[in-house]
């Protein structure tokens, strides 16, 4: 059986949509491919279990639609899964008529944090043949092909049509065994294809990992707009040992000099410890570059200290707004004086941390989002903070933001369409203009004359020369990204 993983270049949208491996969708104006973990995992395992497995990611191959549709009905694919976000789902049932159209007998199968949501929604306004729920789709994906060719029985999570039925096998369970998973083929996942144009890469090449899924702040409810909430409504991770196998396996074949783990939240306390130990016995901490996400308060200096000898670099911290009411509403569990406080921890040890902030809560005032600016801005100028990235808060379907703001009239729209981070999306005070103004000032932070004097003092070695270079075309991208004509 052929078995397609696909993303299929969409048409209508200039620049690059950030579908792969993203909890928010945004377009880029300037190129970033990021390495979609998952879809690698499921293709990994239907290889190993014998199947034919084409990676077909045309939006980082840069195909037009027209080349990707051919291919398609050239490759005779049985199977093709896309995945999909909330502000593409209903250009990609387009795209499921087209594959019908030119390729009658292929079966294509949505997953994502959009169809998990609302799977019936998909089944509905389509002719998409299978839905599969919740995060684990890499299993999920092996279980259907294995049933399709008379193997077993469909796991819970799957929908499918029966006799034109809508049907489907109960809710997704997340039960199967991370520690289980093999290493991902990253020759048959076109991983150089991601290696180089990323933000986050101070050393190229690079590459991105997962060892759990996906935030342990889950166990505390989990930050209410996070649309993986809706994928992993229960927190899982693999043994420390496995990742540090995994990134010797990468080092030593690969030559990467980056890597990223993307796990909603790395796990802390005696895992991460015991993670940092084996870095160091192992010496890879001298061959890398090691960056992940990490919340507010979660690690003392000691641990902080610890990780930098264990070759971290970089922690990707959700500040998300300065306002203290907007941080308990969101359920972030953090109070403001902390995000300083573990910025300085991090610089102290020698980290980089880096924050992301979001703008556009219907509940915050123009003031509330320059206090946020504000709080960004003196991180920067004390140099407790390296970069930035600053985004329009978005309500996901299946997010408890998204089902207050239902309950409460606060949507301002449901066409999904516009979902896209060009527009407010909920009912606010403020202006769309308000908006992206504030967030270009975040972006043009970058240009305060102490942070540049800070980053050139800084430049070390031609990888650092380039990280400086690639980053100041991210962000005039990122300034054109918010323009108020767009």
């Amino acid at each position: 059986m052929r078995v397609s993983i696909s993303y299929p270049p969409i048409p209508q949208i200039k620049g690059t949509p950030m579908i792969s491996q993203n909890r928010q969708y945004q377009i880029f104006s300037e190129p970033t491919y990021i390495y979609p973990v998952v879809p690698a995992y499921a293709a990994s395992l239907l290889k190993d279990a014998g199947y034919d497995v084409i990676w077909d990611d045309a939006i980082a191959e840069e195909k037009t639609y027209s080349q990707w549709l051919r291919e398609v009905e050239r490759n005779h694919l049985d199977v093709v899964m896309i995945e999909t976000k909330t502000p593409v789902v209903k250009k990609h049932w387009g795209m499921i008529h087209d594959v019908k159209r030119v390729s009658p007998e292929t079966r294509v199968v949505l997953v994502g944090d959009h169809v998990t949501a609302l799977p019936r929604e998909s089944m509905e306004n389509s002719e998409v043949d299978y839905v599969l729920e919740g995060g684990d789709y890499d299993f999920l994906l092996l279980n259907l092909v294995e049933y399709l060719e008379g193997k077993g029985k469909l796991e819970p999570g799957i929908w499918h049509r029966d006799n034109e039925k809508i049907k489907n096998t109960g809710k997704f369970k997340l039960n199967h065994d991370l520690n289980d998973l093999p290493f991902i083929d990253r020759d048959i996942t076109k991983w150089q294809l991601y290696a180089y144009e990323n933000g986050n890469f101070k050393k190229v090449p690079g590459t991105y990992t997962m060892i759990g899924r996906d935030c342990w702040h889950r166990l505390s409810g989990g930050c209410t707009f996070c649309s993986w909430t809706t994928l992993y409504p229960i927190w899982r991770v693999r043994r420390p040992e496995l990742l540090v196998d995994e990134i010797g396996f990468l080092i030593e074949n690969y030559g990467v000099k980056t890597i990223f783990d993307d796990t909603g939240t790395f796990p802390i306390g005696d895992h991460l410890r015991k993670f940092c130990k084996l870095m160091i016995e192992r010496e890879y901490n001298k061959e890398i570059d090691f960056s992940c996400n990490m919340r507010f308060r979660a690690c003392s200096l000691e641990d902080y200290k610890l990780m930098k000898k264990a070759g971290f670099r970089m922690l990707l911290f959700g500040l998300e707004s300065a306002s203290q009411k907007t941080l308990d509403r969101i359920n972030k569990n953090l109070a403001v004086e902390q995000i300083v406080d573990s910025c300085k921890k991090a610089k102290e040890a020698g980290l980089e941390p880096h924050l992301t902030i979001m703008l556009g809560y219907p509940w915050e005032s123009r003031e509330d989002a320059l206090k946020t600016f504000e709080l960004a801005k003196c991180l920067f100028e004390r140099g407790y903070a390296d970069t930035l990235q600053a985004t329009m808060i978005i309500p996901y379907p299946g997010t408890p933001l998204f089902e207050e703001c239902k309950e409460k009239g606060l949507l301002a729209t449901d066409n999904w369409d516009d979902y896209d981070m060009r527009k407010l999306v909920m009912k606010t005070s403020l202006r769309k203009e308000d908006v992206k103004e504030i967030t270009q000032r975040m972006y043009k932070l970058f240009f305060n004359p102490k942070y540049v004097l800070r980053r050139i003092t800084s430049i070390r070695s031609f990888d650092d020369l380039g990280f400086v270079i690639r980053g100041i075309r991210k962000v005039f991208g990122h300034i054109t990204d918010f323009s108020v004509e767009r």
